[in-house]
């Protein structure tokens, strides 16, 4: 049987990846549509994930998972809150005020966002006097520049779809015009930087806990716990709590086995074998696929202001990802026997990875 090559199954597997969460976004969308509760869904979403990874994780991981601690569940407490419940909740509130193609075309910053904070940290250092350094300041004003066009210049609808009129009740809202777009972008950055955040943070945690699927798994046990007690507290009415339509069943199931577990599961396998920076440069295939989704399905409105500010987040992700690895050309130049021992050095893949703070990782 003629056999796919590694590099090609990567490819594969990152276009399913973007595909899976372009599509998410329309899903989302829908699922505010219906009037779920914006507490409730990543509630049942989180518990589906769970479900989907938890197993998973045991068996996988059963030999090289340490041995649990105090210490360790404080953290994955932390990084589930940051990661998970903020992260998923700052992006539900922003799709519901803005659309599915700015939420996705907003993700595109989380590079340059992840590099400010990782060089806070000093977990990343910035030579000016260098090609990559300029690169990723450059890259990093531009994401920040787009975010800012983004939150305060929506402009004039470039692009109106000729159907938009025909969409049924449930995909008639697509642009959000009677929400507030400001809001919204705010909720969206807020999403971006508790995703940069959980990236940053994770980085030491799992040099310590190198089980990757184990600390996503009990992380994904923390968000449910959080999500359940913060919606007990606002979701009084039990209706809130009742799944209504086949619809919903269907937008619960694809949010949190194929959004949260498959993707999980995608990322894990392309970042051992790939590398962060591969999985960053397949940002920019979400935002078109979610746009060409979002237009066919919901009938969304093109924005001006989106489209520049969305410009500008990609080319800023592009100025970091090639900074980082004009970075990394440079190192391995100047220290070629390290590199070299480094590349015959037999290791688990997942903890030489995460070294990286521009790891990429899901969190909406």
């Amino acid at each position: 049987m003629c056999r796919v090559p590694e590099r090609a199954k990567l490819h594969i597997a990152m276009t399913v990846f973007q595909l899976g969460y372009a599509v998410n976004h329309v899903i989302m969308r829908v699922a505010l549509n219906m009037g779920v509760s914006k507490l409730v869904f990543p509630f049942y979403r989180n518990i589906l994930a769970l479900l989907a990874l938890a197993p998973s994780a045991y068996f996988l991981e059963k030999k090289k998972r340490p041995a649990l601690t105090i210490s360790f569940l404080i953290q994955f407490f932390l990084l589930g809150f940051i990661g998970i419940t903020l992260n998923q909740g700052f992006y539900i509130f922003g799709l519901d005020n803005t659309s599915p193609t700015l939420a996705s075309a907003t993700e595109n910053s989380v590079p340059a966002v992840t590099f400010i904070m990782a060089a806070i940290l000093r977990m990343e250092q910035v030579h000016l006097n260098r090609k990559d350094g300029i690169a990723k300041v450059l890259g990093t004003l531009a994401s920040v520049a787009g975010a800012l066009v983004i939150t305060l210049y929506k402009g004039p609808a470039v692009y109106s779809p000729n159907s938009h009129s025909n969409k049924s009740d449930i995909f008639s809202f697509g642009d959000a015009k009677e929400k507030n777009w400001t809001v919204g972008c705010i909720c969206l950055i807020g999403h971006s930087l508790c995703w940069s955040s959980w990236i940053v943070l994770q980085a030491p945690v799992l040099k310590k806990y190198p089980a990757r699927l184990s600390f996503v798994s009990y992380s994904c046990f923390f968000a449910v716990m959080q999500f359940g007690a913060i919606a007990a507290c606002f979701e009084r009415d039990s209706r809130s709590w009742q799944v209504h339509s086949g619809g919903e069943v269907f937008t619960i199931l694809y949010a949190g086995l194929i959004a949260s577990a498959m993707v999980f599961a995608i990322q894990i396998y392309v970042v051992d074998r790939g590398g962060p920076l591969f999985v960053s440069m397949y940002l920019p295939l979400q935002t078109l696929l979610a746009a060409v989704t979002a237009t066919v399905t919901l009938g969304e409105e093109f924005y001006l202001g989106g489209i520049l500010g969305a410009a500008l987040i990609i080319a800023g992700m592009y100025l970091v990802i090639l900074g980082k690895s004009q970075e990394s050309k440079f190192l391995s130049e100047m220290d070629p026997i390290f590199s070299l021992s480094e590349k015959n050095q037999v290791e688990d893949p997942v903890e030489s990875s995460l070294i990286q703070p521009l790891l990429p990782a899901p969190g909406k």
